[in-house]
């Protein structure tokens, strides 16, 4: 990993983390320069992110991903984690790149991402964290890895209802569940309810947070786990998404 940092503006890597209480390392500021490389690079061949702009990726890819610390003080708590439809690896890899204690679970349905995320946890040095390729319908029902995570998390593109179905089965009783959505998700939020509750989850209700270095917003859905997950969920692949539990 041979970069020179003089080549880029990290003042708003910098200033944002400091928001978010992370103090990063030179090593730290490195291994997300190297990211930033390998993901524009790969992005040439392999759609991974409509963002490419540095000063973008920085904002709306990684302090994106890191603002989860204001909900949460994973730096304090140390939960594993599983980030569920990790895509080109957000929020996974930004938060083990600031917090590399944490312990996380990067999981993909597209083998192609996988081997991409696996390049870059290896090109920067990254232990306690692995990327499976799997569908969540089928990952979780395989017993080491249902209800084994504190918190589960999800920056994935789809409706509240299904990742509830995705994404709880995976939390272990007394875990939370946080989805990363848009702001204005007041009608998708209450059509979730009745999903989250048959999951075995009991929503917190929406946080909405600004996010450093912009005039953007970022809301936060929190779901405690209170109880397991009936042994019928997730159901068979294709059908949460098809058929969304309301």
């Amino acid at each position: 990993m041979n970069i020179d940092i003089n080549n880029y503006n990290i003042s708003t890597l910098v200033d944002g983390c400091k928001q978010l209480n992370i103090e990063l390392s030179e090593k730290q500021i490195k291994q997300f320069i190297c990211y930033y490389q390998m993901l524009t690079e790969k992005n040439k061949v392999m759609n991974l992110t409509a963002i490419t702009q540095w000063e973008e990726v920085l904002t709306r890819h990684f302090l994106d991903s890191l603002l989860i610390c204001r909900v949460r003080d994973l730096n304090q708590e140390k939960p594993e984690i599983l980030d569920m439809g990790t895509g080109a690896g957000f929020p996974g890899i930004p938060l083990k790149i600031a917090i590399p204690s944490l312990r996380i679970t990067l999981a993909d349905s597209l083998n192609k991402r996988i081997l991409f995320l696996e390049e870059v946890i290896q090109e920067l040095g990254l232990k306690g964290i692995s990327a499976v390729h799997a569908r969540a319908e089928e990952l979780g029902h395989k017993k080491e890895y249902r209800e084994r995570y504190d918190l589960v998390v999800s920056r994935a593109v789809a409706n509240l209802s299904s990742l509830s179905e995705y994404c709880l089965p995976f939390v272990k009783t007394g875990g939370q569940f946080i989805s990363y959505k848009s702001t204005n998700i007041d009608i998708e939020y209450k059509e979730s309810l009745r999903a989250i509750s048959l999951m075995g989850g009991k929503s917190k209700g929406i946080t909405t947070l600004p996010l450093p270095c912009t005039d953007l917003e970022r809301s936060f859905v929190i779901i405690d786990k209170v109880a397991a997950t009936p042994n019928k969920y997730p159901r068979k692949p294709g059908t949460p998404s098809k058929d969304p539990i309301r």
